[in-house]
């Protein structure tokens, strides 16, 4: 949730903070801010909206500045309006900020402040932080700034990315993290400072990626490291960013989401590469080498997510206990950590985050930690907490992801996760070599029959256009097409704002099927795999209430051809790797719908990238 940048150096702030920024609004866009040193004053440049409405604001303004941290908002505390934008000040100006995350003892902290004299000007948690910090700096004796923030994160409880500037030490930053992330980015005499990497990629290569409890004090010639407990120096470590402008602009597309939907031909074939060997075809988990013994004991394997995430850990359930005969469960990272799960040290946990950011996700594996169970992670970002925290991993190789609704991100995750379940299952010897060697073909067959698809996008934009005024939608499937029908369902809520449910087909007649009238439109995916007879029976059932049906078939089936309003063809393959086929469909018919109705396709309302609070 939301963005920071920051800058220190011989430069002009201002541009650099702004295109930041641009770079991070896929992380929050109610408001947005800046705050810049100007004449031995803070001057701060806040409005509600997003960052093209702070930039047309600060057009006839006086921006330059070679120090100054910038901020977009996703709320928490208070509604999105000018006041509760950041940065924030202290009630006596001496310090402004910028913050990520939720102080969870904020009630008590602002008790406390009132009671000395302090009073408050909006409701978020974030200026009362500030607060704080002023209050640790006055009161103190002969106090530094870099003291006053060490100081007050000493009393907060929650999580953090914050970036602090002093009025009385205008020649320095100060930026701590605990459970939200923030990285510094090293040039040539000079600082960035970020939440994530997208706004350093075009200036430097060098990133320092903030640990918990660190406090990071920064001028425009030194940078040091120490913890909120310890005034001691710490020796960062410097990562090299493989990150490419190329992958952070549109590249030609109207939108990231349309760019990120046609990149997973590539995405996919980027997250199997050098995972199957190319002679043997064996499947290669580097990640898990050290771990995988215990993996290969475990009595069972929970897999925690949240979202799209959830959606992707369906399917692998599905791959592992079909494939290596391991039991699964998976859980809402949201709900596990709160309804004291039953963990033993002979289970494996295994999260899933696309940002490897996600607050719930975060909490649920440090809670399995504790009970001694094996944690390992799925996720896209190098150097998250996720990746961090967990005792071993797999990366996706997805690619920067920045259109809100994930795409790539999920087809990244199935990968993997098809690949952990085709490996345990050589392992415990519980697949036939042909109907292994069969499934990995397929797989590796999934990039070019992806791009098969997608050179009928044009097709699936036909049928959005009969419609995209439809305010209420189904989603059907069963087997391994069930998680793909809740991720098509959830594509489309999330960026058109239509009413869209997925269901397991053969529970329609449990209750949805009252909804079915001939306004409905019924999306059922229905390939020809294993359960196809039964997905005609209920294509069937909705037929006869006058349902409207958009089925996703097998390339040649002229059995539904005849039997359903729209069919949307994708091409004949394993079940195992129909859903990777079977999904993209579904994300550009979510797409042309949403483009249609004219929504903000990558920035769609209420919603966040990176969910880094609980």
């Amino acid at each position: 949730m939301c963005g920071i940048v920051g800058y220190i150096g011989p430069k002009n702030a201002y541009p650099i903070l702004i295109n930041g920024l641009k770079r991070l609004e896929y992380r929050g866009y109610d408001s947005a801010g800046i705050a810049i040193f100007q004449n031995n004053n803070i001057e701060v440049l806040k409005k509600k909206g997003k960052v093209a409405e702070l930039e047309q604001f600060c057009e006839s303004r006086n921006t330059y500045a070679n120090i100054g941290i910038a901020h977009t908002r996703w709320a928490t505390h208070g509604e999105p309006n000018d006041v509760n934008a950041h940065p924030h000040n202290s009630m006596n100006g001496l310090f402004t900020i910028i913050h990520n995350g939720i102080i969870e003892n904020y009630e008590k902290l602002k008790k406390d402040l009132s009671a000395k004299g302090y009073h408050f000007y909006g409701q978020t948690d974030s200026e009362i932080l500030a607060n704080l910090i002023e209050y640790m700096y006055s009161e103190g004796d002969h106090i530094n700034a870099e003291q006053a923030v060490r100081m007050a994160l000493s009393r907060v409880v929650g999580a953090y990315g914050l970036v602090v500037m002093c009025k009385n030490e205008p020649d320095k930053l100060i930026a701590a993290r605990k459970s939200s992330p923030l990285a510094i980015g090293i040039g040539s005499g000079e600082y960035y400072i970020a939440s994530d990497a997208t706004p350093i990629i075009e200036y430097t290569k060098s990133v320092v990626y903030l640990n918990d409890d660190d406090v990071a004090i920064i001028s425009k010639d030194s940078f040091t490291l120490k913890t909120v407990q310890h005034d001691v120096e710490l020796k960062p470590e410097v990562l090299q960013l493989e990150l490419s402008i190329g992958e952070i602009e549109k590249n030609g597309f109207e939108h990231f989401m349309l760019k990120e939907i046609f990149e997973q031909p590539k995405t996919i074939t980027d997250s199997f590469r050098g995972r199957i060997d190319p002679l043997t075809k064996e499947v290669v988990l580097g990640g898990l080498s050290n771990v995988m013994p215990r993996l290969l004991e475990a009595r069972r394997i929970v897999i925690i997510a949240c979202g799209t995430s959830w959606h992707a850990a369906l399917i692998g359930e599905y791959l592992i206990e079909e494939y290596a005969q391991v039991p699964v469960e998976v859980e809402y990272a949201s709900e596990y950590r709160y309804r004291k799960p039953i963990i033993r040290p002979d289970d494996v946990v295994l999260a899933i985050s696309q940002s490897g950011e996600t607050a719930d996700t975060l909490a649920a594996i440090r809670l399995a930690k504790e009970k001694g169970a094996l944690v390992l992670g799925i996720c896209n970002v190098v150097g998250s907490s996720i990746a961090r925290e967990t005792d071993a991993g797999i990366y996706t190789h997805a690619g920067v992801e920045i259109g809100v609704a994930s795409t790539k991100a999920f087809t990244a995750q199935v990968t993997v996760l098809t690949l952990l379940a085709m490996r345990l299952a050589r392992k415990h010897q519980t697949i036939p070599d042909e109907r292994y060697y069969s499934i990995i073909n397929d797989l590796l067959s999934v990039p070019d029959k992806i791009e098969d698809i997608l050179r009928n996008h044009l097709k699936i934009k036909e049928i959005a256009q009969k419609y995209y005024n439809s305010i209420n939608s189904l989603y059907l499937g069963r087997g391994y097409l069930f998680p793909v029908a809740l991720e098509g369902a959830l594509k489309l809520k999330e960026i058109s704002y239509i009413h869209a449910e997925g269901y397991a087909a053969g529970e329609m007649k449990h209750g949805p099927i009252a909804l079915i009238d001939s306004n409905l439109p019924v999306i059922v995916v229905a390939a020809k795999d294993r359960y196809y007879e039964k997905i005609v029976s209920n294509i069937q059932e909705v037929k006869a209430r006058k349902g409207n049906i958009i089925a996703v078939i097998t390339e040649g089936d002229s059995n539904l051809r005849n039997m359903v309003e729209d069919i949307i063809e994708i091409p004949k393959s394993d079940d195992v790797v129909t859903p990777f086929l079977a999904i993209i469909p579904l994300q550009l018919l979510a797409y042309f719908i949403a483009v249609l109705r004219g929504c903000d396709v990558d920035q769609p309302r209420n919603l966040a990238k990176s969910v880094t609070v609980e």
